[in-house]
């Protein structure tokens, strides 16, 4: 049997996962699952390179797929959603969340920050510029490829007490390298990315596609999407 092959945003790769795994226990389809950041999804499928019979993708980029005629429109329907949160490696000083402005000497008086480059790591950037503080943490400031690798630098990294940005689904993820979840980012400032699940329009297995993209919005599907927290 064929795979069904699955092209998906960081974020919600857990829920993703499981649901492919349900699926196929249920069903005997095989599946296989590829994870990439936003942007990386947006140059794939808009250069036609998905190589893929389903996304899972942030809503503002699905449309975007949808109105190039990339992704069916009535396959499309969202799964959830993920907030974006603060980590650090395990016995550094916790960063107060409580307002804005403790957060924010935080960040100035912390060894490091360290944050992705993909959609939510480009919402944590744009959020230090509107503190007026992006001049100041620039320095020590440092930007990786994916979630994952923010969870790595804390746990690898020379310095403990640097403050890392990421998808809260993400963070929990990694939490056996040895970092934590403090908490999401204070409301003023905090960051929700919905994400929904479409067919490609140029999918090899549609017959077999869209029955699992049928099965992540049911009620199983939503279920197993609201335990790894995509909510």
């Amino acid at each position: 049997m064929t795979d069904i092959r699955i092209l998906s945003a960081g974020a919600p790769k857990s829920g993703v996962r499981k649901c492919a795994e349900a699926f196929a226990e249920k069903t005997g389809q095989a599946f296989e699952v590829e994870f990439a950041t936003a942007p990386v999804l947006k140059e794939r499928v808009g250069a036609g390179q998905a190589n893929a019979d389903i996304i899972v993708a942030p809503v503002a980029a699905m449309q975007v797929f949808v109105d190039a005629g990339q992704v069916l429109a009535e396959s499309v329907s969202e799964i959830g959603s993920v907030t974006a949160g603060v980590v650090i490696r395990n016995g550094a000083r916790e960063p107060d969340l409580a307002s804005v402005e403790a957060f924010k000497r935080d960040m100035l008086a912390a060894d490091g920050l360290v944050y992705n480059l993909a959609s939510s790591g480009q919402y944590i950037a744009k959020m230090i510029e509107n503190l007026w503080i992006a001049d100041e943490v620039a320095s020590k400031t440092h930007r990786v490829a994916s979630g994952a690798a923010v969870m790595e630098h804390l746990a690898d990294g020379p310095a403990t007490n640097i403050i890392g940005f990421g998808q809260i689904t993400e963070i929990r993820l990694h939490e056996h390298l040895g970092v934590h979840l403090v908490g999401p980012l204070p409301e003023a400032i905090g960051k929700v990315t919905t994400y929904a699940v479409g067919q490609l329009a140029d999918a090899t297995m549609p017959d077999a596609a869209r029955p699992l993209v049928d099965f992540m919005v049911s009620a199983d599907g939503k279920q197993i999407f609201v335990a790894t927290g995509v909510v």
